[in-house]
C-alpha cells in the first residue's frame, strides 16, 4: 500500500539546497555524504562530471514513498522507503525510453520507463525503519508493489528487480 507520494517538482521547490532554477542552470549539487546512485547517459542535469550523483539524503528528499508488500525473496511483508524511481529519473533529467539498472556485482537489467509511470516503483533504502544493509538487497533494491499488482509477481519484473543497485544508464 502506497502511503505518501510528493510530486518532485513540490519537493525540489522547497528544498533549499536543491533550488529549481539552480537545477535547471547548474546542474544537481555535488552530494555532501556517501555516493550511493549515479545517473548517466541522456540526463540534463548532471552534478559531477557527465553524471549525476546522489547520496542517501538527496535521495530521500525525492518523492519518499512507502510501500508495504510482500517480495519473492523475503518470506514476511515488510515496509519499504524510498524514493520513487520516476522521480529520482525526473530529477537527473533523464530523457530516455528505458534505462538499464547495474548492480554492485554487474548484473544489469533493462526497466521501460513507461513502466515506471505505470507502478509505484520505489528504490528501496530501508525496510522496517532500517537501512537496508548490502546483505540485504542494499543500499538501493529496485521494489515494485507485488501486494497491490500481483500482475508482477513474474519472471520478467524480478529480473527486473535488481538490488545492490549502483548505477543507471539512460541510452
Amino acid at each position: 500500500m502506497r502511503q505518501r507520494v510528493l510530486p518532485v517538482m513540490f519537493v525540489l521547490a522547497s528544498l533549499p539546497w536543491l533550488p529549481l532554477s539552480a537545477v535547471a542552470e547548474e546542474g544537481l549539487p555535488s552530494p555532501g555524504g556517501e555516493v550511493l546512485l549515479s545517473i548517466s547517459g541522456n540526463i540534463d542535469f548532471p552534478n559531477v562530471g557527465g553524471e549525476a550523483r546522489f547520496d542517501r539524503e538527496m535521495l530521500m528528499a525525492i518523492a519518499p514513498t512507502e510501500i508495504r508488500t510482500r517480495t519473492p525473496w523475503h518470506q514476511d511483508s515488510g515496509r519499504y522507503e524510498g524514493p520513487l524511481f520516476r522521480e529520482v529519473l525526473a530529477a537527473a533529467g533523464v530523457r530516455s525510453e528505458r534505462v538499464r539498472v547495474r548492480a554492485l556485482n554487474d548484473y544489469e537489467a533493462e526497466i521501460p520507463v513507461a513502466e515506471l509511470h505505470d507502478y509505484d516503483v520505489i528504490l528501496a533504502m530501508s525496510r522496517d525503519g532500517s537501512p537496508v544493509q548490502i546483505r540485504e538487497f542494499g543500499p538501493l533494491f529496485v521494489l515494485y508493489p507485488f501486494d497491490d499488482h500481483p500482475e508482477l509477481l513474474n519472471e520478467t519484473v524480478r529480473f527486473r528487480s535488481v538490488w545492490h543497485v549502483v548505477h543507471i544508464y539512460a541510452p
